[in-house]
């Protein structure tokens, strides 16, 4: 019998430890992986570190394949799509406290309507204007 990844379950409960204790979540990304959407411009060595905080982010979802949420870089906006997969560690940018992921094989996304129906995909450009 597989057992479920154990990563995402993991990344939510630090993530709302390091809430909790009024800290800031930073996440490590390797941008290089399958299927990563994040501003290719702040990539340094194919890893980006991204302020996960509720004031850095909107609409963010921790789901057991992918994180999504809407970021700004730069002034501009920008959709991230991050694969469990593509999640190294997570932790609190003032003390370093967190966690470094263990290699784990994540199972290709699933379609979500049935095997008929096409599965998620990556979010093209944001839907927000800036207004001047």
């Amino acid at each position: 019998m597989a057992t479920k990844p154990k990563r995402p379950y993991l990344l939510r409960a630090l993530y709302q430890w390091i809430i909790d204790s009024d800290l800031t979540p930073y996440v490590l990304v390797d941008a290089e992986a399958a299927d990563v959407v994040v501003p290719t411009e702040f990539v340094k060595d194919g890893k980006i570190v991204l302020n996960m905080s509720p004031v850095a982010v909107r609409n963010l979802r921790m789901e057991d394949q992918v994180i999504t949420c809407d970021s700004r870089f730069g002034g501009r906006p920008f959709a991230l799509y991050l694969p469990m997969a593509s999640l190294i560690a997570i932790y609190a940018k003032e003390t370093g406290e967190g966690m470094r992921f263990e290699l784990e094989d994540f199972p290709d996304l699933e379609p979500e309507g049935g095997p008929d129906q096409p599965g998620p995909k990556a979010p093209g450009p944001s839907h927000l204007k800036v207004v001047k």
